[in-house]
């Protein structure tokens, strides 16, 4: 029997250990990311990061979208960078050293950021509070059990409050004469005028509430009539009054715009558009040098299109033009019609269904998490891009794959290839996995630090090449055109977006290029994104030739997938450092 001296000695002996144990890498990445996540509730809700009365708590909150906040968020970035550096990087495993490095990169730009936030603007219709906060609710929060439903409701309860944050802080840049161009105001207002439109219990805070809770056989039918209520009324008298003042917020700043597109229009514009395309494409190309790749590839993959539309007898006119007639033609029967927008749901998950067997015979490793594919709510048809959302970590929520069904989107031109992006072999493979990826710490697991777009959006990019040379698409000529389409679209995406923010491109030249109104829209308000696709895919591509050249006969298309996917979100250059590895260690067997 232990007696209680000796239990006393033993708990002495125990601590004093542990007081004396070297703090290792490891320690701080788990301790620097729970520091990082509990001043963020919406991230800590997303991933369902805590248990218990902690992750109770965070799920009752929503984060603030104050400059108090993300100040915050800066004093922690510095800090972590400060504590990282007092690591030996020699004693490091190499899944620690390169998880340090990629940490480091990432707090580096959360630091490198902030004389850029003005540029960040709060409403807008692509990524502002009043899209967010619909996506949070409707997608990325978890209803599994009773309490999930209760904390719903008293998250809904904050949204206003953050709007509020957001109206206050599109005052405080346009006092500073940071205004969006009257285009992106109009499409925003135009957008937050539809989301008031239906009745509170028809708007999807409530519609995708009412769908989550029906499937909890844990809450009553009357407990379940409760919850709806609560959330109707929210939406009725504080969510769309928030609202409202928001769309009239924005209506004054309308005389005070111009239809100027690009950062350059603003008082260290430039400098700010070089930090966006250093970000998103974890390189240093500049805008002039991005812009050229550009052009060098819409003039590769035009001269490929036209060669296939020949083929199909369609030789009139520009590619660009014989293209969209295309896609009309390939247009769903009355697309406007509830038949159809069913259809092109069941045809999204036939190919995704297919996209998963046919995967099997060139990936090693495929993600445990199911993927699903759902429409946007109608209010976001009109601007919404389509967009892929991880599984929970815990299970309780799948890959979620969301695509719009505005009349241009009503056609199976480009359908396989935008799912093979979002979901199977893209975004799906890459993130589900890193997301299952017990190997890396649970920062990079979950991306908590965010998501890499140059990796990622590359590896999307890729994903749709690989299934056109890999036959996917068999004899079906549509179906390469509508590949080579997606590739040229990003192509030209690069000339664009350099375009609007560096070479004073208008709006209309960017549409009249070949680039849809929403899209052009899109690289608006999120300057330098758009670029991360490609600049991506090239660099994927460059490493696979290298690879190839090598390694020769050695060479395999599935051990190298397994490196770029193991390897999860990182920059670039740290991809090539793992690819270079990879290679060394096979030259060696």
């Amino acid at each position: 029997m232990l007696t209680r001296r000796s239990a006393i000695a033993i708990l002495g002996a125990g601590a004093a250990f542990a007081q004396n144990r070297t703090r290792t890498i490891d320690d701080f990445f788990r301790d620097f990311t729970a520091e990082w996540i509990r001043i963020n509730p919406n991230l800590a809700t997303s991933l369902r990061y805590f248990t218990g009365e902690e992750q109770d708590h965070l799920e009752r909150q929503l984060t603030p979208l104050t400059v108090a906040s993300a100040s915050q968020r800066l004093q922690v970035a510095r800090k972590g960078l400060a504590e990282l550096s007092k690591f030996d990087r020699r004693g490091m495993t190499e899944t620690q050293r390169v998880s340090a490095e990629v940490m480091k990169w990432q707090l580096e730009m959360v630091v490198a950021e902030e004389p850029y936030w003005d540029y960040d603007l709060p409403l807008e219709q692509m990524n502002g509070w009043n899209v967010s906060a619909v996506e949070r609710f409707t997608v990325a929060r978890p209803i599994s059990k009773p309490r999930d439903a209760e904390n719903y409701i008293a998250a809904l309860g904050q949204v206003s409050l953050r709007m509020e944050e957001a109206i206050a802080e599109s005052r405080r840049l346009a006092a500073k004469n940071v205004i969006p161009p009257r285009f992106i105001l109009e499409a925003t207002i135009k957008q937050m005028q539809s989301f008031v439109d239906p009745s509170p219990g028809q708007n999807p805070f409530v519609t995708a509430f009412v769908d989550k809770i029906s499937a909890l056989e844990t809450i009553s039918p009357e407990r379940r009539e409760q919850l709806r209520a609560e959330a109707e009324k929210i939406v009725g008298t504080q969510i769309y009054p928030a609202w409202k003042k928001a769309t009239a917020t924005l209506q004054t700043q309308l005389s005070r715009s111009t239809n100027d597109a690009g950062l350059w229009r603003l008082k260290g514009g430039p400098e700010a558009y070089a930090f966006f395309l250093r970000r998103f494409t974890t390189t240093n190309l500049t805008a002039d040098q991005i812009h050229e790749i550009g052009l060098q590839q819409v003039a590769r993959i035009e001269t490929q299109m036209d060669g296939l539309l020949r083929k199909l007898g369609r030789t009139a006119g520009p590619v660009k033009d014989r293209i969209e007639k295309l896609r009309l033609d390939l247009q769903y029967p009355n697309p406007t019609s509830d038949e159809s927008r069913a259809q092109i749901m069941r045809d999204a998950d036939a190919i995704v269904r297919d996209a998963e067997r046919r995967a099997a015979l060139l990936f090693d490793v495929r993600p445990k998490a199911p993927v699903t594919v759902q429409p946007f709510p109608r209010f976001r048809e009109a601007n919404a891009a389509a967009n892929y959302n991880a599984p929970a970590p815990d299970g309780s929520r799948p890959g979620i794959v969301q695509i719009p069904r505005r009349i241009e989107r009503m056609t199976t031109f480009g359908l396989r290839s935008l799912l093979y992006h979002e979901a199977v072999p893209g975004h799906h493979f890459h993130i589900a996995l890193q997301v299952e990826n017990k190997d890396l710490p649970r920062f990079m697991q979950v991306r908590a630090l965010g998501g890499i777009s140059a990796i990622t959006e590359g590896w999307g990019l890729y994903a749709e090449r690989l299934a056109a040379e890999s036959g996917w698409y068999g004899d079906d000529i549509e179906g390469q055109l509508g590949q080579l389409d997606s590739e040229l679209f990003r192509a030209r995406r690069l000339v664009v977006d350099t375009g609007l923010h560096a070479k004073r491109w208008t709006r209309q030249q960017a549409i009249d290029y070949g680039i849809e109104a929403s899209e052009v829209e899109r690289y608006t308000v999120y300057p330098g994104q758009a670029c991360s696709y490609m600049i991506g895919e090239l660099k994927i591509l460059e490493l696979r030739n290298k690879a190839q050249k090598a390694l020769g006969n050695r060479f395999s298309l599935r051990e190298y997938h397994n490196v770029v996917l193991r390897a999860g979100s990182v920059p670039l250059q740290i991809l090539e450092s793992q690819v270079d590895a990879y290679v060394n260690a096979s030259l060696r067997l």
